[in-house]
């Protein structure tokens, strides 16, 4: 079986093939620094950090970068605002993305490259561009040549005559056609900026990214990845810039996500309608969050509500559920070793269902599914008279596997196994056995007093916080 990506430059999709066997470089575009993070920002970090998972479970080696965009309009008017400087309000949003990403279940970037850190590469870059005639300074202002670059519009689709049509210079621009973008800003009185060939300045948006790709992961990457947003004129922009310098295909995989709809209208800053992922985790297991994110393709568009929310939790506690199952029946078992081959053959055909799906341009949703499957197949199992200990460690080690795959780690459940709460539940299942059942009363009362909910199954007494 392999892999397939749909890939927004051919519009269709496509065997994968790395540029280098059992390696992918992978370049993902990081959010801007001057807020915390949204759910439209979440949403590509948990896509894309779940795309890396599944690449490594099917054995590639992924260095897999992403950026902070730490200086631009947005920052200078956020540390204006405050009363700030710029370095000092990117530091403490990029602070609360790595707390938000990790809650999660996303992991860090191999690299994570910040634009002010990278200012050397990126006046290097701009200074090749106007060597080679792509680019030209313009009054302190450096702008990239867009009718120069023969493939721009290739990765969205759009003719440059399509693109003139809707062109203009704005108000204080000192380009020579309305297609130019800028490479370089000249700063304005009481911005922050760097010494460069041209002036005092900072880089324009698309470059930075061109710049760290090809500093941390080549001239030619595998798959740059986004959401759907970018992809004009951000990633347009990226091509033009990188395959002008080098002569060579920037990228060969181009992903996108969908946008996020809430409450079935467009997320967006007019409509006063942003979510930020730093409130949700406040009242929702950001475990959930990122189930959800998965529920749906990654490349359609997805619909958030509260109320959906709670549905995913509580199709995620089915899951976990089931998984608790199976493992409070492999720790209470009389330790047998015989096996059945076709509970052990409906596993494994499971999880090769599992990653038919995943191989499918990483289809999280139908994957999802399977897990659903695995948990009906699980509960099937524990009704039988007599389970045996090789086929209950199969189930564990499926859910424990692909849930991994998909960031949602079920280990975080052993933190409430605490030997205190069971030796409690013990108690009480003794008195029970007794009849002494005001006992068994005071522990239900005491274990609830200490937000434990306890649950009554076929396969003994389950516990959860509140």
């Amino acid at each position: 079986m392999s892999i397939k990506i749909y890939n927004t430059l051919s519009r269709k999709k496509e065997e994968f093939q790395p540029l280098e066997e059992g390696k992918v470089k992978m370049y993902v575009c990081g959010p801007t620094v001057y807020n915390y993070i949204h759910i439209g920002n979440a949403r590509p970090a948990i896509v894309f950090d779940t795309v890396r998972r599944y690449l490594e479970f099917r054995g590639y080696e992924v260095s897999y970068v992403s950026n902070f965009t730490d200086v631009d309009d947005k920052l200078i008017r956020a540390a204006n605002e405050l009363g700030e400087d710029v370095p000092t309000i990117a530091q403490r949003f990029i602070d609360a993305y790595f707390e938000d990403i990790s809650a999660l279940g996303c992991r860090k970037a191999d690299v994570h490259p910040r634009v002010m850190e990278s200012m050397d590469i990126i006046i290097d870059f701009i200074q090749a561009l106007i060597d080679k005639g792509y680019a030209y300074e313009s009054e302190g202002d450096v702008y990239y040549r867009t009718r120069k670059f023969e493939g721009y519009g290739k990765l969205s689709h759009q003719s440059i005559d399509d693109l003139k049509a809707g062109a203009r210079i704005e108000v204080g621009e000192k380009k020579q056609d309305a297609l130019d973008f800028a490479l370089w800003k000249a700063a304005k009185e009481g911005e922050i900026s760097w010494d460069s060939p041209w002036g005092k300045g900072r880089p324009g948006w698309h470059i930075e990214c061109s710049a760290m790709a090809k500093k941390y992961l080549g001239e030619s990457i595998d798959i740059h990845a986004g959401g759907q947003d970018l992809a004009f004129p951000h990633h347009e922009n990226e091509i033009a810039q990188s395959e002008a310098l080098t002569g060579k295909p920037f990228a060969k995989y181009w992903m996108h996500n969908g946008y996020i709809n809430i409450d079935n209208e467009k997320m967006s800053k007019s409509l006063g309608n942003f979510v930020l992922v730093h409130d949700i985790i406040k009242k929702h297991d950001p475990k959930v969050l990122r189930f959800f994110m998965l529920s749906v393709h990654y490349r359609h568009p997805i619909n958030y509500s509260e109320e959906l929310l709670e549905n995913m939790k509580a199709g995620l506690e089915r899951l976990t559920t089931s998984y608790q199952n199976i493992k409070h029946r492999l720790s209470s078992s009389s330790g047998l070793t015989d096996h059945n081959e076709e509970w052990l053959n409906k596993i494994q055909d499971l999880r090769e269902q599992f990653i038919k799906e995943m191989d499918d341009d990483f289809n999280t949703a139908n994957a999802i599914s399977v897990l659903f499957e695995l948990s009906k197949q699980a509960n099937y199992y524990l009704m039988e008279k007599n389970t045996h200990e090789e086929v209950l460690k199969a189930f564990m080690n499926e859910f424990e596997t692909l849930f991994s795959v998909l960031g949602l780690e079920l280990e975080a459940e052993e933190g409430l196994l605490d030997e205190e709460i069971e030796r409690l539940i013990q108690e009480r299942n003794q008195a029970r056995k007794e009849r002494n059942f005001s006992r068994s009363d005071e522990i239900r009362d005491q274990l609830k007093a200490m937000n434990i909910i306890l649950e009554d199954t076929p396969q003994g007494t389950r516990w959860k916080r509140g």
